[in-house]
């Protein structure tokens, strides 16, 4: 490919050299420049690529995109744009073949129900026989491969490099989370969404290196409804019009209450033998009678979207339905089955919003106890600590206190910050740092009508301490105490 050809997307200025050369990668990491390729000067919080553009120049670059004029040396070209992320997204598409143009693409953003609401998407297309890759926090899933996930929106040119294997792979569709920080960033710039889903949006992502506002954050994540052809959004979040603000899509609303073009309605919360879920019924553009295995209001949301999404794909209801009732998503409410006499599950909350979302949940099941196990991660924040300690402490029944990723600090110096926040609530509460001896305990006392939560890890199967990562899946954990 030649110069010429991967910048013909872009506007710029060629301001040293021809475009008239040939190209052999293109490379944003200074560490992996190479003769022949394009290297793309990308500002980041600790460094940036402008400083490496000479470097570049003597091991023989084609050619340098930069923001502003740099040294250089020999006869690379040197490629003047205004924003060099923007440039690399559209210069990833066009190396890599323009890979979204063949695939009908999805993307969600929210601040909760993102990851869930994907693989709901996924569950129902693949069980329609559509083969669907996906990309999001947990992992990055290309036909029989799972590759776990470094951030939920990969910078562009890794992301343009996926949806390459996708196509590859004979993937009709991708489902995607599109993070704030990825639309800020520019990272999916070059794709032109089929669908663009909106969940919810609450204050998140604000501070050093993110957000410097909830506005600024709520703007970024308005930026997908500038970028796709179907806006499907949450029309009961009450700054639905404030993300639709500009929008050059059509917009679908989905929702409880009166207006929404997808309206659930006679809900009802299921609760089995160690199963808890959710039943309703839509009406206005699809009209089904659902069920989820998954609990909560927030469920019937999640559901509510993917049912709204897949009405776009030529699938049947029963197909729908079918794929509901079955779906499950590592470490989001996920159900471990251990006894007909209580439920147990597995959530990744890890911060005191996301728990406070969960307990009150499942409070709404009635449970004999509710009964929380968690740690918090060392090197963070204190304050998430004293937080979560409080929010446990006044909802749950019994809140187990144990280890978390306790990384360079002392687990018990964590647990006793935790321990100063539960002190604020009248919540029963105990200490077990060892996390397998924790959820033994719970399980071993497990009463009738009981909700056991293990929160905080998710889908991680590692445990980080002292800077090394040891294998613990709480699944793995789970399956030792009942073999033993």
């Amino acid at each position: 490919m030649t110069l010429k050809e991967l910048i013909g997307g872009i506007v710029h200025k060629c301001i040293k050299g021809s475009e008239d050369k040939e190209v052999t990668a293109v490379v944003y990491d200074s560490r992996k420049l190479c003769k022949g390729c394009v290297f793309v000067c990308v500002k980041g919080a600790n460094f940036d690529g402008h400083s490496a553009a000479a470097e570049a120049s003597r091991l023989g670059a084609a050619a340098v995109i930069v923001e502003h004029e740099v040294e250089t040396e020999g006869d690379t070209t040197v490629i003047l744009v205004e924003n060099t992320r923007y440039a690399m997204a559209y210069i990833a598409s066009a190396y890599n073949g323009n890979p979204s143009s063949r695939l009908k693409t999805i993307g969600i953003t929210g601040t909760k129900g993102k990851t869930t609401t994907t693989y709901l998407i996924r569950s129902i297309l693949e069980n329609a026989g559509y083969k669907v890759g996906l990309i999001g926090t947990i992992e990055v899933i290309i036909g029989d491969r799972h590759i776990p996930a470094l951030n939920t929106t990969p910078e562009s040119y890794v992301l343009q490099d996926y949806l390459k294997q996708m196509v590859d792979e004979g993937c009709d569709a991708v489902v995607m989370e599109v993070s704030s920080q990825g639309l800020m960033l520019h990272r999916t710039a070059a794709i032109d969404f089929d669908l663009g889903i909106f969940t919810n949006i609450e204050p998140d992502h604000i501070g050093p290196n993110e957000h410097d506002s909830f506005e600024h954050y709520l703007e970024c994540k308005s930026m997908l409804f500038k970028q796709c052809r179907v806006g499907i959004v949450n029309g009961d979040d009450k700054h639905v019009e404030d993300i639709l603000k500009g929008h050059t899509c059509t917009v679908e609303k989905y929702g409880l209450n009166e207006g929404a073009d997808i309206r659930a309605k006679d809900i009802e919360f299921v609760r089995g033998k160690g199963y808890l879920g959710v039943s309703f019924k839509t009406e206005g553009l699809i009209t089904i009678n659902a069920q989820a295995d998954l609990p909560g209001i927030f469920s019937v949301y999640n559901s509510l979207c993917a049912i709204a999404v897949c009405r776009h794909f030529d699938i049947d209801k029963d197909n729908i339905l079918k794929a509901l009732k079955g779906a499950k998503v590592k470490g989001r409410i996920e159900m471990i089955h251990v006894s007909d006499d209580f439920t147990l599950m597995i959530d990744y909350a890890h911060n005191a919003m996301a728990l406070e979302s969960l307990l009150t949940t499942l409070k709404a099941y009635d449970p004999g106890r509710l009964v929380c196990v968690f740690g918090c991660g060392g090197n963070r924040s204190k304050l998430r600590r004293y937080e979560m300690g409080e929010v446990s402490g006044r909802l749950a029944d019994l809140t187990v206190i144990t280890s978390d990723n306790p990384r360079f600090e002392e687990p018990l110096d964590i647990i006793k910050d935790i321990e100063t926040g539960i002190s604020k609530t009248d919540g029963k509460h105990i200490s077990i740092p060892d996390r397998k001896e924790a959820i033994r305990y719970v399980i071993k006392n497990g009463m009738p009508g009981d909700i056991i939560v293990l929160a905080g890890k998710g889908h991680e199967d590692y445990q980080e301490i002292k800077g090394k990562k040891y294998p613990m899946d709480e699944r793995i954990l789970i399956q030792e105490v009942l073999d033993s």
